[in-house]
């Protein structure tokens, strides 16, 4: 829901620039020609009218035709064409009339037209580069065909212009991108920790009040295990049960921690090796091995041991699961530069589409069946509460390697 009134507004900002942008290019492309071939000649008491030998009145008919075309791509909400139809076949237009003006009056001279300047310095408005470089190539390879076909060096002049005016033209294109890149970065950072601070205040008020009962119901279901003398199967599933909603209020706990650090210097690869020896039974139930890849001396980092171990069996976990028929997990260090230490996570499982890679870390946001979508987050928080990064790279069919990053003492 999120993504489609994205693209609405998109869509609704593209719609107003266009419509902006229709009116300018129309008002400028009639009013310059219209004082160019009739005003100006009447006050200089020059001959009025369009040169001879071009397109003549069929030039601004098909522009109209292009209105209309355009007119239609509005109505139909596909408003990101018109740019390009307008700007291109204007191009198109004044280099056959001009080519037909010339053929028929040599002495002819192209004083250009204000429409191109135009274009180039309305191009960021769009905050498009992809449209900005359309435009600025056209334009100057026109003048370029010209000098070619020509064999005119007056034609380089306007080259230099529309080059000098699209730098300009670029810096606020530039400037206009980083800032709304900025802007969707803030807002991100913004709904995510609105996200997560419901998940905290939610966790403080009712983590305490799930659990108390919880651990009551878990003895409760025991003793009378021990009780019934029966085989009765039930009573493994409902301990089952209850010991994963409690894992559950043990994840929102973490957000609903306050975030006071209490770090101490630990050896990386033993933090490793200890939860490579917690999930090995997982891993062997699964037909998956777990290998270790380190050719360097680990650098020691600066940490809560206990969220850096519950970090990497979020990871490790979910590298087993996404493996139905068993495979390998290659585990390795890498480091990155001198101030960083990456450990790096490899399965040969089902991989994730690159869409919902995106996603992953979401609150409650998951690619299980069975998931809560908290697991990724804890992990995510965990990390860069110690200053590091999570990263994700899929390949369907392939599997999926996750990065955890970490900086080192120095």
């Amino acid at each position: 829901m999120s993504d489609n009134m994205n693209g609405e507004n998109i869509v609704s900002e593209e719609i107003k620039s266009s419509k902006l942008f229709l009116l300018m290019y129309y008002v400028i492309f009639f009013g310059y020609d219209l004082f160019f071939y009739f005003i100006y000649p009447k006050l200089n008491n020059k001959s009025m009218g369009l040169p001879e030998g071009g397109l003549g009145y069929w030039y601004y008919i098909i522009m109209l035709g292009l209105l209309l075309i355009s007119i239609y791509f509005l109505k139909k909400k596909n408003p990101f064409v018109i740019k390009y139809i307008l700007s291109i076949g204007f191009i198109f237009l004044e280099i056959i009339n001009f080519l037909l003006i010339s053929y028929n009056n040599p002495k002819y001279i192209h004083d250009g037209n204000v429409v191109e300047l135009f274009l180039i310095l309305y191009s960021p408005i769009f905050i498009n580069k992809k449209y900005y470089w359309v435009v600025l190539t056209a334009l100057a390879g026109k003048y370029v065909f010209y000098t070619l076909y020509f064999q005119s060096l007056q034609f380089l002049f306007p080259v230099v212009i529309m080059l000098v005016i699209g730098i300009v033209s670029y810096i606020f294109l530039a400037r206009f991108t980083s800032y709304i890149k900025t802007l969707t970065s803030m807002f991100e950072r913004q709904r995510q920790n609105e996200k997560l601070a419901v998940l905290g205040q939610m966790a403080t008020s009712i983590g305490h009040e799930i659990r108390n009962p919880l651990s009551s119901l878990k003895g409760f279901t025991q003793l009378q295990q021990e009780r019934d003398s029966s085989e009765n199967s039930f009573y493994p599933i409902m301990i089952q049960e209850i010991d994963r909603i409690n894992s559950i209020v043990d994840d929102l706990m973490i957000l609903g921690k306050p975030k006071t650090k209490h770090f101490e210097r630990h050896d990386l690869y033993k933090i490793v090796e200890y939860v490579i020896s917690v999930t090995s039974q997982l891993a062997e139930n699964t037909n998956t091995k777990i290998v270790v890849h380190h050719n360097e001396k680990i650098p020691i980092i600066d940490c809560n041991e206990k969220q850096i171990k519950q970090a990497l069996i979020n990871v490790i976990k979910n590298a087993i699961e996404s493996m139905r028929y068993g495979g390998t997990i290659e585990v390795s260090f890498a480091s990155i530069g001198s101030d960083k230490v990456k450990i790096e996570v490899q399965d040969c499982g089902c991989g994730i589409e690159p869409e919902k890679v995106k996603m992953l870390g979401e609150p409650f946001y998951t690619t299980k069946s069975e998931g809560t979508g908290l697991g990724v987050l804890i992990t995510k928080k965990i990390i860069e509460d110690h200053g590091g990064e999570l990263k994700f790279e899929s390949t369907m069919g392939k599997g999926t390697k996750v990065s955890l990053i970490f900086p080192v003492i120095k």
